[in-house]
């Protein structure tokens, strides 16, 4: 798969079928995820706190995709219950599976008033 599409279907995987067995397969053992809420240092570590908190109820909207021969950046709307705003996702992969994910968004839309 090229990066974009690890990308895509990371998106998916998390946000519409919750088929976190797929997601484990396209994520490399050795996963750096960074967030403004989690930081993970492995693909197990990340898949698990997904099955602990899933992310139910859910949803984004694409805006823009942006690729090269070994990285994408998908920028979205992302909504829940009481909460939309925008977000931006830099994947980065190797041997064919995602190894790097940098998580941005504006975390302050997610603190109670």
């Amino acid at each position: 798969m090229t990066p974009l599409e690890l990308a895509e279907k990371y998106m998916d995987c998390v946000f519409n079928t919750g088929d976190l067995e797929t997601l484990r397969k396209i994520l490399s053992d050795d996963l750096k995820f960074s967030g403004p809420f989690f930081k993970f240092n492995s693909a197990e570590d990340y898949v698990n706190s997904l099955r602990n908190d899933p992310p139910d109820g859910f949803e984004y909207e694409i805006k823009k995709r942006y690729a090269d021969n070994s990285s994408t950046c998908l920028c979205y709307q992302f909504s829940k219950p009481g909460v939309s705003t925008s977000m931006a996702q830099i994947f980065e992969t190797s041997n064919g599976k995602i190894s790097s994910i940098l998580l941005i968004f504006d975390s302050a839309v997610f603190r109670p008033d």
